[in-house]
């Protein structure tokens, strides 16, 4: 018999695919820590903020790279104590890549409407990341799952954000018009997936619902 990760093979293969995209765009990322910074991006935060551009770089593509193995179930439970603190480098990563992002929307690319959407995607991660860590102080971790996969869904807007960019180059729309939606497509959707997967999983819990078990 085939042991599988997680409980359906849709399941697997969509971890294993999650896993790639971010472990590739983690990884390629890192390139902003580098000597000479190969191929940067010609974005405004990285001209006006370079400091907090490599350091959001550096902490968001740890956190993107070290998130997939964290929802592995064989992995939490063969190794509790290494899941854990992966977890606190995820916490921590993901604080230092908010505060870091913060010059960075501020000088978004396209102007007002986008940064709005990343200062409201870094509002969102580090509220959720946030409970998750709460819940799991408070021993409560079926919640301290449901919240920590709300922020990985977040932090994965690492991902979407590079594919819809990709998208609308392909498609031949100009910047100036994609950039302003893409900064809430970007992670509006990738939230509203998580909040049907969770109640997908548990059609008990209601909208208002803020305790999950």
């Amino acid at each position: 018999m085939k042991t599988r990760l997680f409980s359906t093979p849709v399941l697997t293969w969509s971890w294993a695919l999650l896993a790639l995209l971010a472990l590739a765009i983690g990884i390629f990322s890192l390139r902003y820590a580098l000597p000479g910074m190969p191929l940067p991006s010609d974005l405004p935060s990285l001209a006006l903020s370079p400091r907090p551009f490599v350091v959001h770089a550096v902490s968001a593509s740890l956190a993107l790279v070290l998130g997939p193995l964290q929802f592995v179930p064989a992995w939490r439970a063969r190794y509790p104590v290494l899941h854990r603190w992966v977890g606190r480098a995820c916490v921590l990563s993901i604080a230092v890549a908010w505060l870091s992002s913060l010059p960075l929307a501020a000088n978004a690319l396209t102007g007002a409407v986008a940064a709005a959407g990343f200062f409201a995607l870094g509002l969102a991660w580090v509220v959720t990341t946030g409970m998750g860590l709460v819940r799991a102080l408070q021993q409560r971790f079926t919640e301290h799952r449901r919240w920590m996969l709300r922020s990985f869904a977040l932090t994965a807007a690492a991902i979407t954000l590079r594919i819809y960019l990709g998208a609308s180059m392909a498609a031949g729309i100009d910047e100036q018009l994609s950039y302003p939606f893409i900064a809430w497509l970007c992670w509006v959707p990738n939230a509203l997936a998580a909040e049907w997967y969770l109640r997908r999983k548990d059609p008990k819990q209601r909208p208002q619902t803020l305790r999950f078990q």
